[in-house]
């Protein structure tokens, strides 16, 4: 019910936007396209497409792989190439966002245009997003993204048009649009302010702890030390300086100062006396230990969030948080390459999931300082949507339980429950078609999220593995080559039994029923409610089933291009 209510406040206020202002023709842009295993051809297409957008701007291929044949094939059409530097070598990397972050520092655009290898912009992108931005406080513009290659009847529910349409929309009334990672232009200088915040809170809760611990070991060694000992002046003093520091950190003052006025204490310490060198080792790592570089890390600043795979969610509501604005521009500029097989759903999937929610563990918007209400409920409800496959779980248990044992599995008689339930039921469609008006697809959708609940369960509890337990999470990346044609049910194998349980409970209820064992009306109720639990987990049947038609038909001129520059390097023997 929580999440229909804050669905029904998110729709209340949706907001569509007049046109902007002309770009300006000031503005500076980079356009970034991130790839790490992509095709050559597919991402030269969307740099192609990228290159010839009319506004005046950079074109980057952001290769995350450092292929050559890519470097070469940037140079021929036209455009720059980024890859890896040497100081990212044996140092986390952060996988895209790690990979954005690279270029912000090798560039120097007003904005960043950010596409993925597959998706290909129109020639107006950029001019018709750009003149958002006339307003300063704005720090992203976000466009819908759209797939050319799903067919109508969308077997895989990837044209998320419910989201990219009526949600997106009520999240901008409320001030908290979403940046998706895709066919957004950002602010730099709202990225770089994110990054500074970022990089002084962490440096600020590192500095706190390690004086907290230099101070407790200090006191330790005042102990053994002893009244009469001569070290005991000199590590009192130095307990002093801690002291000192911790009082500054807790007034707000920059770290910088802190830990410089602590060097001057402790240097000051260390010239008073001879001291052992066991006390001289202590002393100095008290002053490293508040250091303020970050030499553990390629760049110490980062302005894309890291500490997520799904970096673009974390970065927008912590712009949002720090008082910048965001925009939802409903039109399709970009047409992108959706998966086209269950498997490679499943695992896109699972990573927004699983990035969501972890999140949701580690940085959860209700407590996020700086966030309006209404923003950390927007927040809230996309995070808490995958807590949905938890209660999936039930409603396809509780018909199971009743039809096979004759036990319903709540404290209400089944008729008292299903004469609340259905009319709850009912209006909830009803307000998904009013808020869905003209979007299609809603039906499919509801059926995707119900149907993978294994997929949500996985991803939430992978997430509170990763915030509670510290285990690491991998990015895995969108495979863009077609798996295996033939039929493969094991990515969903327990939907498949989930099913096959539901269609026996109605065998069992039924005979049940036929006996005298149970009630007509809750029985045939609960076979009603079985119906719908096959229903919507029938998607992944049709879904296992789809193959898409071969081959894929260009969208743009810029794939023919493409296709060409790749074969100029085949047949030049260039590195493949």
């Amino acid at each position: 019910m929580s999440e229909s209510v804050l669905f029904g406040f998110l729709v209340w206020n949706a907001r569509r936007r007049d046109a902007p202002a002309p770009a300006p023709a000031s503005a500076t842009v980079d356009v970034f396209i991130t790839t790490y295993n992509e095709p050559l051809d597919l991402v030269l297409t969307t740099a192609i497409a990228a290159r010839d957008m009319r506004h005046p701007h950079a074109t980057w291929i952001l290769d995350d792989g450092d292929r050559e044949e890519f470097r070469i094939a940037a140079q021929r059409a036209g455009v720059g190439y980024i890859t890896r530097g040497e100081e990212w070598q044996g140092r986390q990397r952060f996988a895209k966002a790690g990979n954005i972050n690279n270029a912000l520092f090798r560039t120097d655009g007003e904005f960043i245009a950010i596409l993925d290898a597959d998706q290909v912009p129109k020639p107006e992108f950029l001019e018709r997003v750009l003149g958002y931005f006339t307003d300063e406080s704005v720090a992203f513009v976000q466009t819908p993204q759209y797939f050319w290659n799903v067919p109508d009847h969308d077997p895989l529910g990837s044209q998320a048009e419910l989201f990219y349409g009526p949600i997106q929309q009520g999240k901008d009334g409320w001030g908290a649009a979403f940046f998706c990672g895709s066919n957004a232009v950002l602010r730099r200088e709202a990225l770089m302010a994110l990054g500074l915040t970022t990089y002084s809170q962490g440096i600020d809760a590192h500095g706190r702890r390690a004086l907290r611990e230099r101070r407790a070991r200090l006191e330790d060694m005042i102990n053994d030390a002893g009244p009469g000992s001569t070290l005991r002046r000199p590590l009192e003093d130095a307990h002093t300086a801690v002291r000192l520091a911790q009082i500054g950190l807790r007034r707000g003052e920059p770290v910088g100062d802190v830990a410089f006025d602590l060097q001057v204490r402790i240097r000051d310490v260390l010239e008073s006396a001879p001291l052992p060198e066991s006390v001289v080792a202590e002393l100095t790592g008290t002053v490293d230990a508040i250091e303020v570089s970050r030499i553990d890390q390629a760049l110490a600043i980062q302005p894309i969030n890291t500490a997520t795979v799904t970096e673009d969610m974390a970065t927008a509501m912590h712009l949002h948080a720090m008082g910048w604005e965001s925009v939802y521009h409903h039109e399709v500029l970009v047409e992108g390459l959706a998966p086209d097989d269950l498997r490679t759903m499943l695992v896109q999937r699972q990573r927004w999931a699983t990035g969501s929610m972890q999140v949701f563990f580690a940085d959860n918007p209700l407590l996020r300082k700086g966030l309006s209400v209404a923003q950390r409920l927007m927040y809230l409800a996309t995070m808490t949507s995958y807590l949905n496959g938890f209660a999936a779980v039930v409603y396809i248990a509780a018909p199971i339980i009743y039809l096979g044992i004759g036990v319903f599995p709540m404290e209400a008689l089944p008729l008292d429950f299903f004469a609340r339930f259905i009319p709850f039921f009912l209006a909830c469609q009803l307000l998904f078609l009013v808020a869905g008006y003209r979007s299609s697809g809603l039906w499919r959708g509801q059926q995707i999220s119900f149907a993978l609940f294994p997929t949500w369960i996985a991803a939430t509890l992978s997430a509170a593995a990763a915030v509670f337990l510290r285990r690491h999470i991998a990015f895995s990346v969108t495979p863009k080559v077609r798996e295996e044609s033939r039929v493969d049910y094991r990515p969903v194998a327990i939907q498949l039994v989930a099913m096959i349980a539901l269609v026996c409970a109605c065998a069992v209820g039924l005979i049940r029923w036929s006996v005298g064992a149970a009630e007509t009306f809750p029985t045939f109720l609960s076979i009603g409610w079985v119906a719908l639990d096959l229903l919507l987990l029938s998607v992944v049947v049709r879904a296992a089933h789809y193959r898409p038609a071969e081959p894929p038909p260009p969208i743009t001129p810029a794939a023919e291009q493409a296709r060409d520059v790749a074969g100029d390097l085949d047949a030049a023997g260039a590195p493949t």
